[in-house]
């Protein structure tokens, strides 16, 4: 597979705490804030759709490693929004560099790396 997704391409992608999104539902933790594992699909989703439009139909990827720092608390109500950059394209290894933000300033950083598959033999070999 030859693909031309160039390093540097960012993604960025919003969205509302909810009740939903919170380490009281999580079970990640009892206040009824922002979860860890919230930011965490927040931060793959922006990578994933980052890179979506690279992809040669049937493609997707899957993250494989999460190294992040979730190092402020944002309540219910407050818009997060998480930004990508693509650092290193490696054949089907992608590293992507992220920041999160809420309205008061940054609340999380970190790294991610996804690989490419072709989702039917990935899924054919579960």
């Amino acid at each position: 597979m030859d693909l031309q997704i160039p390093p540097g391409v960012k993604g960025k992608e919003e969205l509302v705490v909810s009740f939903e999104d919170t380490a009281a539902r999580y079970g990640s933790g009892l206040v009824e804030v922002f979860a860890t594992p919230a930011l965490v699909a927040l931060m793959e989703k922006t990578c994933l759709t980052s890179v979506l439009p690279y992809l040669p139909a049937g493609h997707g990827t899957v993250g494989v490693k999460v190294d992040i720092v979730h190092s402020k608390a944002t309540p219910v109500g407050m818009k997060v929004t998480c930004e990508s950059t693509l650092l290193e394209v490696d054949r089907r290894r992608l590293v992507f560099e992220l920041v999160a933000v809420d309205e008061k300033g940054e609340i999380g950083r970190g790294r991610h790396e996804r690989f490419i598959i072709d989702t039917r033999k990935f899924m054919e070999k579960l």
